[in-house]
């Protein structure tokens, strides 16, 4: 599985589930990224391992297309690449090894329940980072203090300072 996660706002804008690692995949899930933020994602800083998909010809050049920097971590270090790891986690812990754990059959098995598991995530599941409101919400709320810098829609809720 490969997640493309908003650093701001934790919300998932782009995924794909393969039964391999090749660069196909990830390809995959940075097309849905741009497809969902409907932009060239001009200004992107792409952080990353090591794995030769990152490291690939074709993902540099579709990151360039796409007005994007890559930033890849050291080797044996997790600085770049926290986040990506802290969301696998969650994912693994709450639907692949989960308390609704099941046999999966097939990747299409995983794929239809990882659906459903990224719209949970980003919509519902609330986040310590984000005051304890879900992606959505705090991409509602930075929207609406973006327009009204009094108070937003959302029951008085303001987005947390980003801390980088």
């Amino acid at each position: 599985m490969c997640f493309i996660t908003d650093a701001f706002s934790r919300r998932i804008v782009g995924w794909r589930v393969a039964s391999n690692m090749h660069t196909q995949m990830v390809l995959d899930a940075l097309e849905m990224a741009r497809w969902n933020r409907e932009t060239r994602l001009e200004g992107l800083v792409a952080h990353t391992d090591t794995g030769s998909q990152f490291t690939s010809i074709g993902y540099s050049e579709r990151l360039d297309e796409l007005g994007a920097t890559p930033s890849i971590g050291s080797v044996g270090d997790s600085y770049d690449n926290a986040l990506a790891e802290a969301v696998n986690a969650l994912y693994k812990t709450e639907l692949i090894r989960g308390p609704c754990h099941r046999p999966w059959r097939t990747i299409d098995d995983i794929e239809l329940a990882t659906l459903g598991w990224v719209h949970w995530y980003n919509t519902v599941r609330i986040h310590g980072y984000l005051n304890d409101i879900s992606p959505d919400q705090y991409e509602t709320a930075y929207t609406t203090t973006t327009t009204d810098h009094n108070k937003t829609e959302n029951h008085n809720i303001q987005p947390a300072q980003n801390p980088v």
